[in-house]
């Protein structure tokens, strides 16, 4: 019967339950990122995440823009912050959910219509872009991961220099 929550379970615990199909890990050399993926919130952009995390795409690609105390931005195969996939970009699908810390958010350039493989995990601060930028994800485990993430400046806009990378980013479906 549909609505019903295993013994045991709050119905708060069975919402959270993973979904391996819409768990991502993300590794660095620091450990595991464990994010659940929200169709629910952006079903175009968790589409696009995924099939870009099946392909490897984001396999050593680097955290090229990490300004202290805002967010971690990774997904540009170049590292410049201007690359992409082959891919199309994505049109916008902003919701009211609130960007807080550990929230994994789609970053696209001035045009909402243009996200399409860069992605960022908010450290703080990020409540300002609620509505303007997708909500994709959220970290479920290993903030401390993202915490550790070789950080720029504000100065710099928080270019990296000799960034870090992500190691391996796979679907928890696909795991080995």
């Amino acid at each position: 019967m549909a609505g019903l929550v295993p013994a045991g379970l709050t119905s708060a615990m069975a919402q959270q339950a993973p979904d391996p199909q819409n768990t991502v890990y993300l590794d660095t050399k620091d450990g595991r990122v464990t994010i659940r993926l929200r169709p629910d919130l952006a079903p175009k952009h968790v589409a696009q995440i995924k099939a870009l995390t099946k392909q490897g795409f984001y396999d050593g690609v680097p955290f090229h823009r990490v300004i202290p105390g805002f967010m971690a931005q990774t997904g540009d195969p170049t590292g410049t912050g201007t690359g992409k996939s082959d891919l199309p970009n994505i049109p916008a699908e902003f919701s009211s959910t609130q960007y807080k810390r550990g929230t994994v958010g789609m970053a696209r350039s001035a045009s909402p219509d243009s996200a399409n493989s860069q992605f960022f995990i908010c450290y703080e601060g990020c409540g300002p872009l609620t509505g303007q930028y997708t909500v994709f994800g959220e970290v479920v485990s290993g903030m401390d991961v993202v915490d550790k993430v070789k950080k720029g400046t504000a100065a710099n806009n928080g270019q990296v220099s000799g960034p870090d990378k992500i190691v391996k980013m796979q679907l928890a479906a696909d795991a080995k």
